[in-house]
């Protein structure tokens, strides 16, 4: 294009400018900028999902370090207690001495122990269960449902059907180690706890969970329900066996989920 002067001109229409005159044209030879800028993802590609949706087990599950050293513990814990048991599985010299504690002042006042007890009460137990299982199934997240639901069941079956006869302590008229009640409360309670996402309400729930278990451990030895070693056996046991099955519940999903994918 040439002025009126018949002179070209330095200005062709045809050339992109910016504000102040320069070309508008990049060290890389692009004219346009914003054409060698990626666009802004929001997390998808081609349909695909978000990174943090997942098909099966939690985005963010808990810590495998963290969770494995304390069931380890929680293991060793539940085998070694078994090996203070004098013969025939009576009381040991720790259970003597909480009994020796908890007794007389308790005895005089038996619904104060049915009280205190009530915290491993299997309706009470059952509530805080199916609480967690609608709560996590309100938010449409069903594999937290179910795993809520699952883990303690298994955990009281596994007790009852091989921890109990392994040990084989006899207490009354049933098998008392470790205390089928006890591991009840602390699996569902443990499991909760792994898959809560918030710090605060794992605290929380924590802290009301010991103060409860430390009443209901004592209602427990003055109702004669059980012995101290078979609550804290239990608890060992419920910790460890919510932690695994936990784990079995993660990798089961996450397996099933990539082959259905």
């Amino acid at each position: 294009m040439s002025t009126a002067s018949g002179a070209p001109d330095p200005f062709p229409t045809d050339r992109p400018y910016d504000r102040v005159g320069r070309a508008n044209v990049g060290r890389s030879g692009t004219t346009d900028p914003t054409a060698a800028q990626p666009a802004e993802s929001d997390g998808t590609e081609s349909g695909t999902a978000p990174a943090d949706s997942h098909r099966g087990g939690p985005p963010h599950p808990a810590s495998p370090l963290a969770t494995a050293l304390t069931a380890a513990a929680g293991a060793t814990v539940t085998a070694a207690i078994p090996l203070s048991f004098p013969p025939g599985g009576g009381p040991t010299s720790f259970d003597l001495a909480v009994n020796a504690q908890v007794d007389p002042r308790l005895d005089p006042r038996p619904w104060v122990a049915e009280v205190l007890a009530l915290a491993t009460n299997t309706g009470v137990v059952l509530a805080v269960l199916c609480g967690g299982a609608a709560w996590f199934a309100w938010q449409r997240k069903w594999w937290e449902a179910a795993t809520m639901v699952a883990v303690p069941e298994v955990a009281v079956a596994i007790n009852a059907w091989a921890l109990k006869p392994w040990w084989s302590r006899p207490l009354q008229d049933y098998l008392a180690y470790p205390s089928g009640h006890t591991v009840h409360l602390v699996s569902v309670v443990a499991t909760l706890v792994l898959l809560l996402r918030s710090a605060r309400a794992r605290i929380a729930l924590t802290a009301v969970t010991a103060v409860a278990w430390s009443g209901a451990g004592i209602g427990m030895v003055a109702l004669d329900y059980h012995l101290a070693t078979d609550i804290v056996g239990g608890t060992t046991a419920g910790i460890t066996l919510a932690i695994v099955l936990y784990w079995v519940s993660v990798y089961t999903a996450r397996t099933l989920g990539a082959r259905s994918g």
